[in-house]
């Protein structure tokens, strides 16, 4: 068997697993919020961390942040045109272009690290940052825009700033900066913390699984922009910038990522249309089990 398709199987198969789960009651939608959380507060920095130290940092991963944001403004624009035509009613719009700017960056964790191991997983995280700034900017200031929630009237620009991994990252490189390598003991612990990051992951995206067959076709409208044209645009700003090897594979590659779990919390926060919110998410995240892996082997 080809040493990448190992690589890729069991993270498919994990993803079934959390399906599995849920349809045997043995965990449930709710599950996979804890899930992440954790993840997103211990196991992903532990393996952040872990993942800066080993690698060689490089001029161009500064700007893998940089053009994560750059495509979310592109998408922003792509679907507003796209409205023109498709005429969508606000509330439904509304999810459709939050959908649209808002990438799945954790299905790229546990696919780059089982592709390039700790270089991939460093470019990967960066690139999250850059999605997840504008996540809670950007694109939050979109949904209050075009949701029906009169109470929200500001942005909580704090969320950023307090997430787990960018601490991580700024520590990391920190002692990269000061040349010091982390001792044997606390690199053991960090990565015996980062251990459940992938399987966690994958079994939470099949749990987040909740497909819905109306409105499909404005559905895949909104998932051909997010990873047709997403893809387009990443392989575009590689090319322009002269980006090779790992950097340009996750600009290329992440710019194509599914339509990301936020879409589904901003659409019940704000009031936009939650059940085509839910049939973006579920769709996109099933066509990227097989279109991740194939983007990763033809551009690796």
């Amino acid at each position: 068997m080809n040493p990448f398709v190992g690589k890729i199987i069991p993270l498919i198969l994990a993803f079934f697993v959390g399906i599995l789960a849920k349809r045997l009651k043995l965990l449930q939608k709710a599950d996979a919020h804890v899930l992440l959380k954790f993840v997103l507060s211990v196991s992903l920095p532990a393996l952040t961390i872990i993942a800066i130290n080993n690698v060689v940092v490089s001029a161009d991963m500064l700007l893998i942040p940089v053009l994560a944001m750059v495509i979310v403004l592109s998408m922003f624009l792509i679907s507003h045109l796209a409205n023109k035509a498709l005429k969508l009613p606000r509330a439904m719009f509304g999810s459709f272009l939050v959908g649209t700017m808002i990438m799945n960056s954790a299905m790229a964790l546990p696919f780059f690290h089982a592709a390039f191991g700790d270089e991939g997983l460093a470019r990967a995280s960066l690139f999250d940052i850059g999605n997840t700034f504008m996540i809670f900017t950007f694109t939050y200031f979109n949904a209050i825009k075009y949701g029906d929630n009169s109470h929200t009237d500001k942005i909580d620009w704090s969320k950023f700033l307090k997430m787990p991994p960018l601490w991580a990252m700024f520590i990391a490189f920190s002692l990269k900066i000061a040349g010091i390598s982390l001792p044997e003991l606390p690199l053991n612990f960090l990565s015996l913390i980062g251990q459940p990051t992938t399987p966690l992951v994958m079994i939470a995206l099949g749990l987040y699984f909740q497909p819905r067959l109306k409105n499909m076709g404005k559905a895949f409208w909104a998932i051909f922009i997010r990873m047709g044209i997403g893809l387009g645009i990443g392989y575009l700003l590689s090319l322009v910038l002269g980006l090779t090897g790992i950097t340009a594979t996750t600009i290329t590659v992440c710019a194509a990522l599914p339509i990301g779990f936020n879409t589904l919390i901003f659409a019940d926060l704000e009031n936009m249309d939650s059940e085509f919110a839910a049939t973006m998410v579920s769709f996109s995240i099933i066509i990227s089990l097989f279109y991740l892996p194939l983007l990763i082997y033809i551009f690796k």
